[in-house]
Order: C-alpha cells, then sequence, then structure tokens
C-alpha cells in the first residue's frame, strides 16, 4: 500500500510540474507579441516624425531661407539703395543750383542790357521837351509814338520808373546831387528829379538823381 502511495504522489507532482511548465510558455508567447507591438508602435513613430520632418522640408521649398542666417545680398541691396537716395539728392541740389545759376544770370545780362537802353530813352525825352509849336506835327507825333513803344517794351520786360518828386529821400532808391532850403517842403523831400531811376525785378538800375529839401 505504501508503494502504491508512492507512486500516486510521484504522479501528481510531475503533473504540478508540467502544468508549471505549460504555465511558464504561455507566458513567454505572450510576452512576446507586446514586446513586437512596442517596436511596431516605435517605428510607426519615427516614420510619422521623418514623414512630418520631409512635408516641412517640401514647404519650405529649395528658395526658402532660415530666418535665423542673414543674407549678405540684403547687406549690398541696402548699400546700392541707400548710394541711389544718396544720388538723387545730390541731382536735386545740382538742379536746384543750375537753376538759380541761370536766373541769375538772366538777370545779369537784362539789367546790362536795359542800362544801356535808359540813356536812349532820355534823349528822346530830351527831344520831346524841346519840342516847339513850330515843330511838324507828323514828325512830333513820330517821335512820341517810339517813344511810348519803348517805355511798353521795357514795362514788359519788368522795367519800373523810380517814385521820385514829391517822396521822401532814400538812398537806396536816390541819389541825391543838389540840396536846398525851402519851409515850404518837408524834410528830406524830394523837390526835383534831373534824371529818372528804373528797377528791374525789384533791383535798382539806375538810382533817380535828385534835388532834396530840408
Amino acid at each position: 500500500m505504501s508503494e502504491e502511495k508512492d507512486k500516486k504522489e510521484e504522479e501528481v507532482k510531475k503533473d504540478e510540474t508540467s502544468v508549471e511548465k505549460k504555465e511558464d510558455s504561455v507566458k513567454k508567447e505572450s510576452a512576446k507579441p507586446e514586446g513586437k507591438e512596442e517596436k511596431k508602435d516605435s517605428e510607426k513613430t519615427e516614420g510619422s516624425k521623418e514623414e512630418d520632418k520631409t512635408e516641412t522640408d517640401k514647404k519650405k521649398g529649395p528658395f526658402s531661407k532660415d530666418k535665423k542666417k542673414k543674407d549678405p545680398k540684403d547687406d549690398q541691396i541696402k548699400d546700392l539703395k541707400d548710394q541711389l537716395l544718396r544720388q538723387m539728392a545730390e541731382f536735386d541740389n545740382f538742379r536746384k543750383r543750375t537753376d538759380k545759376e541761370k536766373s541769375t544770370m538772366y538777370d545779369a545780362g537784362a539789367t546790362d542790357v536795359i542800362a544801356k537802353i535808359l540813356p536812349v530813352i532820355d534823349n528822346f525825352e530830351r527831344g520831346l521837351s524841346d519840342v516847339t509849336d513850330d515843330t511838324d506835327d507828323a514828325f512830333k507825333k513820330g517821335i512820341l509814338m517810339i517813344y511810348k513803344q519803348l517805355l511798353t517794351v521795357i514795362n514788359d520786360l519788368g522795367v519800373k520808373e523810380i517814385a521820385a518828386e514829391g517822396e521822401k529821400f532814400n538812398p537806396d532808391l536816390h541819389n541825391a546831387v543838389m540840396h536846398e532850403d525851402d519851409p515850404d517842403k518837408g524834410e528830406q523831400e524830394i523837390v526835383q528829379v534831373l534824371q529818372k531811376g528804373y528797377t528791374f525785378h525789384d533791383k535798382v538800375v539806375r538810382h533817380a538823381m535828385v534835388k532834396v529839401a530840408n
């Protein structure tokens, strides 16, 4: 009886051992797929990262620039713009200066011509003042017409006669060559014009030669 009991116990132990082995094998087999799945998930994650990087590179394109990197062409363009602005400013100043010089040269030339014409006008006035009643009317009218035409021409150019008689003496406009005391006249009042004065564009071409009282 004891021998049979021992055999049964050995068989039970063998059965338990086989059961434990089966359980271990099942655990190992169940653990293997999990590792594979984790590996697959990591591979998928890495693949998605690479795809995102590729899409980003495509969006940037071959001509895209990194914001952190500064292109040397930008500095060159900036320098060229500065040079252009300076040249435009210099040209504008040159144009204004040239226009001013032209205007000054024109005024100077016109002033010289007018100064040479004024004695002719003086001679016309002297001739007309000496005309008597015996002078031929046709001749007198002809001289008067020429005189008026000459005055019209110089007035159109901007030449104006300086007001003198009855005005107060102004050294910027008048040249006093004679002086007299007259209680009926005001202080430094011009009583006689000996030679007319003229201005051209508000610039004196010839001072009026006058006689001043008091």
